[in-house]
């Protein structure tokens, strides 16, 4: 990691401010016991607050009254606020009582506290045989010739015979105390990080629902594009590889197959003497896996059901809305019923379709080839005045679009005529030419062939000029935000 990265999740990283809070201990030891070790996922304010209130009491026994002078209620409110964010405060549906969860950002800290402390052993080998394992499903599960999946399951059977042969013989040894300790305290802490991911996938289905109902709040479009666009963001989170994975999990935890298999299992392993200090949470962990999976499905279920309410608000908010100014209009027009010569007008745009039939269209017309008979050139003479091929001049075009941008400025569009007229031609028909081979991002010129505008000029004799064509507007093109 960089060090602006650092220095980035030291500002934001709430788990970060967790752990330099002044009371960091008494936060994560409570909130640690009642959330993360008795894997509760709702506490009410009350239940909260009492069994606080009694852990303070016994703190400031230990180590000297005024050490927490806070009430158990103010701690919670302190812990509750956004600028601290350790504990979610929320009302359940149908409840006056306000509730707690911790937030996941308790599960990291708490997951960093216990990397800290020391281990009787690192064992390497089962994480070894894991990463094995994990290998050989990416390799072989992505395969997609079937032979060599064939192969790859013969040579699994081969490796089975072979297994199955020297027990047979009794040639076969079982995994030894060591071993057992290895794999069970991979399997203790896999099992722990799989409740603190729950956790975490449910804030991050609160926060994507946080999203839509910002940006439902802020819409400008239309609603066809709004709800285009939020089940396009409710089928994403399906798609994405959090969404998918925790399907996939919830599915295969639903089977009862697995739950007996399982189960089966945690009971052996428990049982096994190798285990000298079997962890007693482990031998139901399936059960809280159950249990955050429901939860986590719940709460996606609650905010689906709360965003079709918000959106049931908003068509209700606008169809009143729509009813006020229809009785509005009733109400004016009662008004004006007994005045039966008074000019009632109005003006529609649109009010019926413009059609292009395709044979309207003119047909192509190839451009006609002018021909350059060159025979009857004859030589010129060596000696002549070359004056003139240093008179000719050069008309600017971007100076003539800044001119027309600068003329565009109050207002919606100009004529080409009236343009002239405010800046008049300097260099002639050359100039009043290049006006209409314009082209800028800032405006679009417009020809009208059933118009015909005047221009003058004086020309370098001082003669009045004038010239006749279709009239050309340059209107202001409107900028995207």
């Amino acid at each position: 990691m960089e060090f602006e990265e650092i220095s980035a999740l030291r500002r934001r990283s709430v788990a970060w401010r967790l752990l330099r809070a002044d009371h960091a201990p008494l936060v994560l030891g409570f909130l640690g016991r009642v959330f993360v070790d008795e894997n509760a996922r709702s506490v009410s304010a009350a239940d909260l607050a009492g069994r606080l209130d009694d852990e303070l009491y016994a703190l400031n026994e230990r180590l000297g009254e005024g050490t927490f002078p806070k009430t158990a209620k103010a701690y919670l409110d302190d812990w509750a606020d956004p600028r601290a964010g350790y504990l979610r405060k929320y009302y359940p549906e149908g409840s006056d009582e306000p509730y707690y969860d911790a937030t996941p950002a308790v599960e990291k800290a708490l997951a960093w506290l216990r990397s800290l402390t020391d281990r009787s052993f690192v064992g390497t080998e089962s994480r070894l045989n894991t990463i094995f394992d994990l290998l050989r499903q990416m390799v072989f599960g992505a395969e997609a010739d079937p032979e060599a999946r064939l192969e790859e399951l013969r040579r699994r059977r081969r490796q089975i015979d072979e297994e199955m042969a020297r027990v047979a013989a009794g040639d076969f040894e079982p995994l030894g105390p060591t071993a057992q300790r290895e794999r069970y305290q991979q399997f203790t802490s896999t099992a722990r990080e799989l409740l603190a991911d729950f956790r975490e996938v449910e804030a991050n289905f609160r926060t994507l629902d946080r999203r839509l109902r910002e940006k439902i709040s802020t819409w400008e479009g239309s609603k066809g594009a709004l709800l285009d666009d939020i089940l396009g963001s409710r089928e994403s989170i399906a798609d994405t590889d959090q969404g998918r994975s925790f399907q996939a999990f919830y599915d295969f935890l639903l089977s009862s197959t697995r739950q007996e298999e399982l189960a089966g299992l945690l009971e052996q392993v428990q049982a096994l003497e190798e285990i000298t200090e079997p962890d007693p949470r482990m031998r139901y962990v399936h059960h809280d896996w159950l249990d955050a999976g429901e939860r986590t499905q719940a709460t996606v279920r609650q905010l689906s059901e709360q965003l079709r309410r918000f959106l049931d608000d908003q068509v209700w908010a606008e169809n009143r809305r729509v009813v006020e100014i229809v009785r509005s209009i009733e109400k004016h027009a009662l008004t004006v019923r007994a005045y039966a010569d008074l000019p009632v007008t109005t003006e529609l745009e649109g009010s019926a379709p413009e059609l292009g039939l395709p044979m309207e269209r003119p047909l192509y017309a190839p451009r006609v080839r002018r021909p350059i008979n060159s025979a009857s050139i004859e030589a010129g003479r060596q000696e002549f005045e070359a004056d003139a091929l240093f008179e000719q001049f050069y008309v600017d075009r971007a100076e003539l679009a800044a001119g027309v941008r600068r003329a565009l400025q109050g207002r919606a569009q100009i004529a080409l005529a009236d343009l002239v007229r405010e800046r008049p031609l300097t260099h002639g028909l050359a100039e009043l030419v290049s006006y209409l081979a314009l082209s800028d991002d800032t405006f679009c010129v417009v020809f009208d062939e059933g118009r015909v505008d005047e221009v003058d000029w004086i020309d370098e004799e001082g003669t009045e000029r004038r010239a006749k064509l279709p009239r050309v507007t340059f209107a202001r093109t409107e900028v995207s935000p």
